[in-house]
């Protein structure tokens, strides 16, 4: 071969072989709303009277799946995960959220997608809200899961703050601990409180609710989105430049309360401060594309969009109403439910380098997909007590028409179970389990079965509860379910414990139970 040629083929060789170091390497960058109703995003909603042309755009460049879940119908849990790939009803979490205080859920021995992504080489940051616990230096026999906390005075906040992020497989972090509406309103970076309270703040209007609580002088509640969107941005900068892959999990407190749009976009939505809110998310996601565009790695960075669970009552439904805007579309429910629009999610991947632009998918997909889905693309192994609870959709992002989940767990606020298997889906609770009608309080006054069974292809609203004519069907979920609480996954895979005791039967079952012979 003459001389020339074999310089040509070398570099063929040489550039192909990274190519596909870099399609089997791509950047990740996770972004997670909160409080977002799967009928926000008029991509997913054509009725929606919220216009989310960012969202809209990158949804038409990627791919939108219609069809997609959080672990739980609120914060917490859903976080949980995200980040192990497993249900946060495994954990000593049965029921409702930490508070912003609170100490550290994720144990620090669990290996977790960060701890995956960095053996594969990458550098790993979440800026955003946390909501996962860290261990803030609490005077002696101050108690720290606490909602409470008005006063900075039982914290040394010039200690180090423990068993964070970068205690399970992050780089990099920097964030609020809860959700923007629970004390103390402080910043904390690898470690370190960026700076002390030094007033104390509260809000007591509905919408722009927080609590009382010691406030740090560098903390502005209506500046906390836009300053962990320009801070996502400089990660992006920075690590185009220094070059490597690069995971950033960026989890928004908005548009969760409190409710504070900034000046340019008031009024802008046409419907009410939440929708002016959720627009606001909106351009901020086209900041980040445009980071990536930009900085030129858009091209192989997965970027997924989604939320941690369906819209609050806090957006003020009745105004919405007034409007034509309902922010869970045909779903029933709300934030905390069991119910569909409690855990149906907007979810949008956007990968030029790895799936056809323009599609859409039914498949059923769960938030603590996330994991098995990274380990597939970057060909990891997931060691056998990990990620119990994960299941890789890779086969749907490549454009294959698929059900990929067996059976996928839902969690309400009260810690009511419900489990979906295809179109069929079993609630063990004579409610929504959460915050809208019936409600836990509510259903004790009515005389309402314990259980309710739809069929979400012919009802995807809900409104038929059919399990006295599908007993088998009943049978069949309840059966799933048993095995999954039982053997500690939902995975192939050996038996992993549960942290306590893990109870799913409604109260006044038990009669019900023995007719059904389960």
């Amino acid at each position: 071969m003459a001389p020339g040629l074999k310089i040509l083929s070398f570099l063929l060789i040489s550039f192909s072989s990274i190519h596909l170091a870099n399609a089997s390497t791509p950047n990740v960058v996770y972004v997670l709303a909160d409080d977002l109703g799967w009928g926000d995003l008029s991509c997913n909603n054509e009725d929606s009277k919220i216009k989310t042309p960012h969202l809209d755009r990158i949804a038409l460049q990627g791919m939108r799946f219609t069809d997609a879940h959080s672990g739980s119908g609120v914060c917490t849990p859903t976080r949980y995960g995200i980040i192990t790939g497993r249900y946060s009803w495994r954990t000593r979490l049965k029921r409702g959220v930490l508070g912003g205080s609170s100490t550290h859920l994720i144990d620090t021995n669990r290996y977790t997608v960060g701890d995956l992504l960095q053996d594969k080489g990458y550098h790993t940051a979440m800026i955003g809200k946390w909501h996962l616990g860290w261990d803030f230096h609490f005077l002696e026999g101050t108690p720290s899961d606490r909602f409470d906390l008005k006063n900075g005075e039982v914290i040394d906040y010039s200690k180090p703050v423990l068993n964070g992020p970068d205690a399970i497989g992050f780089d990099y972090y920097y964030g609020h601990c809860g959700s923007l509406d629970m004390a103390p309103y402080v910043y904390v970076e690898n470690g370190r409180v960026t700076a002390p309270p030094n007033r104390v703040t509260v809000n007591a209007d509905y919408k722009g609710f927080w609590r009382e609580g010691p406030t740090a002088s560098d903390f502005a509640h209506e500046g906390v989105t836009p300053n962990f969107i320009e801070r996502g941005i400089q990660y992006i900068e920075n690590r185009a430049k220094t070059g490597g892959p690069f995971f950033l999990y960026l989890p928004l407190p908005s548009p969760h309360t409190p409710i504070l749009p900034i000046e340019k976009f008031k009024g802008r939505s046409g419907t009410n401060y939440y929708g002016d809110f959720v627009q606001q998310v909106d351009w901020h996601m086209g900041q980040i594309m445009d980071a990536l565009e930009e900085n030129g790695v858009a091209e192989n960075t997965i970027f997924i969009f989604t939320s941690d669970n369906g819209c609050s009552p806090r957006a003020v439904f009745d105004e919405l109403d007034a409007v034509g805007h309902k922010p869970g579309g045909i779903y029933r429910g709300n934030k905390a439910d069991a119910y569909e629009a409690g855990h149906r999610v907007p979810f949008i991947v956007h990968w030029p380098a790895g799936l056809k632009a323009g599609k859409v998918s039914d498949t059923t997909i769960c938030l603590t997909d996330l994991f098995a889905t990274i380990a597939d693309i970057t060909k990891a192994k997931i060691p056998s007590n990990a990620a119990e609870d994960s299941v890789s959709f890779l086969r749907a992002l490549k454009g294959e028409q698929v059900q990929v989940r067996e059976g996928t767990v839902h969690h309400s606020i009260n810690g009511s179970f419900a489990i979906r298997k295809g179109d069929w889906k079993l609630l063990l609770c004579p409610g929504s389990g959460g915050w809208s009608s019936p409600t836990p309080a509510e259903t004790k006054k009515m005389d309402l079965p314990p259980i309710q069974l739809f069929n979400l292809a012919k009802d995807p609203s809900e409104k038929n509860n059919v399990f006295k004519q599908n007993k088998d069907k009943v049978r069949e979920l309840y059966s799933l379910l048993s095995s999954y609480v039982a053997n500690g996954r939902s995975t192939p895979g050996p038996k992993q414990k549960n942290e306590g005791g893990t109870p799913f039967d409604p109260a006044g079952f038990a009669k019900l139970k023995a007719e059904l012979g389960i």
